[in-house]
């Protein structure tokens, strides 16, 4: 039998009222957050954006710079006003989802009353049948069933704001009626979907960058958090177990995994060592670095780009929230499916919208080749979790040099003590590099080790 919990919203007068009239739409102010585990963002820009964001937002989703600030500035809004929304509708909420190139927002009630609610928050209205909290319970059965016993030739299932239903991807109709069967689950609030993916954790295939596990596979470093005084970085479980050790991009003995759930969840933390200093950046790869100002979730439809250290920079769309994959390994729930392309060695990556971070890589089918579908473990939930702080708003130069960086003596042009502008460039050890920031180089930050600050060409 299906189970159905209901949202515990905030109905006071004071929280019901949906204020956004000082969001300006071509520069945003400021974003009102719903979620209490958000990280507050401090006031915040759509012409801030970083180039290499524009650049991959040109490239993968069609727009040009205007087209994409304009649309990062009503993805903003349209979090708020949603947000606000699901507060005041309480049960009747039904989900938000943004589409076509503006970005405009559509929020669903099951409620006709509540129409004109919607209307007046500058959003389009839709009336369904089915709520979001009735479509989650229905959900929930199914991740309680796959607990119990992993579905097979069931890859992934999830809700569907857009057809008010839930919708289970299957190899085959009988594959995904036998799972709705083993479930108990009310098949009129289901669609079966035919579907060829196969989805798998992204690290399954060894390569070297980002990070490196007890010395032999790789994955990506999600974000820099702080846990107290203790320094480190959200990733991906299927990356590492508690005790895994890490090494970093440059080789050198980097931290310790601390904390690691998967499956069922596919969050982890590593805490690091005092020679690494966490950055609230997400690396561009050859853009320029995004600045992480918070961690505010964006809705179905909205844009986002993500960084891994196989495929680098690659954006698409917001496709599902709170959705279940499952793996050869079992299932993971609570993940958000997106049209971003990634390979394995980007598990654990960044997923930033904005300036916002969203999650964490986890799996996903295809490839940045031929296109695929992924997978992110949401960021606040994994913050909550552990118990972990955000590392946010910073400078994009690293201000302070490891406390024993390694011996700079491969030969070539680079020295200590230079001053670097921007383009220019220099050969280490048999390689050229190009400049990608300016700075006054120092010890540790040579070419091979500082990819935030040069690259190879």
């Amino acid at each position: 039998m299906e189970s159905t919990t209901l949202r515990r919203r905030a109905l006071a007068v004071g929280t019901a009222t949906v204020a956004v009239g000082a969001l300006a739409i071509a520069g945003l102010t400021g974003v009102a957050s719903a979620d209490p585990a958000a990280t507050s963002a401090p006031p915040v820009s759509a012409d801030s954006l970083s180039p290499g964001m524009l650049d991959a937002l040109e490239r993968d989703l069609g727009l040009d710079a205007d087209a994409a600030r304009s649309r990062i500035a009503n993805e903003y809004r349209a979090a708020a006003v949603a947000a606000g929304l699901e507060k005041s509708l309480g049960a009747s909420f039904a989900g938000a989802r943004v589409s076509g190139a503006k970005a405009a927002l559509t929020v669903a009630t099951t409620d006709a009353s509540e129409a004109a609610r919607i209307t007046d928050a500058g959003a389009r209205a839709e009336v369904v049948g089915n709520s979001l909290d009735r479509l989650e319970g229905v959900k929930k059965t199914l991740d309680k069933a796959a607990l119990n016993k992993a579905p097979k030739n069931v890859p992934v299932w999830y809700v569907d704001v857009a057809s008010n239903k839930v919708v289970v991807n299957a190899a085959s109709t009988a594959a995904g009626q036998a799972f709705l069967k083993a479930a108990g689950v009310d098949s009129n609030l289901v669609t079966v979907a035919e579907s060829a993916e196969q989805p798998r954790a992204l690290a399954d295939i060894r390569g070297g960058d980002a990070y490196y596990m007890n010395g032999s596979g790789r994955c990506s470093v999600g974000f820099s958090v702080t846990r107290g005084t203790q320094n480190g970085f959200a990733t991906a479980g299927h990356c590492g177990r508690v005790g895994t050790t890490t090494n970093g991009v440059n080789q050198q003995a980097q931290g310790t995994f601390q904390g690691s759930t998967f499956p069922g969840r596919d969050i982890a933390w590593v805490a690091t060592n005092a020679n690494w200093t966490p950055r609230p950046l997400v690396n561009g790869y050859g853009r320029g670095d995004v600045t992480v100002a918070g961690s505010t979730a964006s809705v179905v439809g909205a844009s986002v780009c993500r960084s891994g250290s196989t495929t680098g920079w690659h954006c698409g769309t917001i496709q599902q929230l709170n959705t279940s994959v499952t793996y050869p390994e079992g299932t993971i729930s609570g993940v958000t499916r997106t049209s971003v392309c990634a390979e394995p060695g980007d598990s654990g990556g960044s997923y930033i919208s904005g300036s916002q971070a969203q999650g964490v890589t986890s799996g996903g089918s295809g490839n940045c080749s031929s296109g695929g579908t992924t997978y992110f473990q949401p960021i606040n939930p994994l913050l909550q979790a552990y118990g972990l702080t955000l590392v946010t708003s910073g400078g994009g130069t690293p201000t302070d040099p490891p406390t024993t960086p390694p011996t700079d003596s491969p030969g070539g042009t680079w020295a200590a003590g230079t001053a670097y502008a921007a383009g220019a460039t220099v050969t280490y050890g048999g390689a050229t590099y190009r400049c990608l920031q300016a700075h006054t180089a120092q010890p540790g930050w040579n070419p091979a080790d500082a990819p935030a600050l040069w690259q190879r060409v």
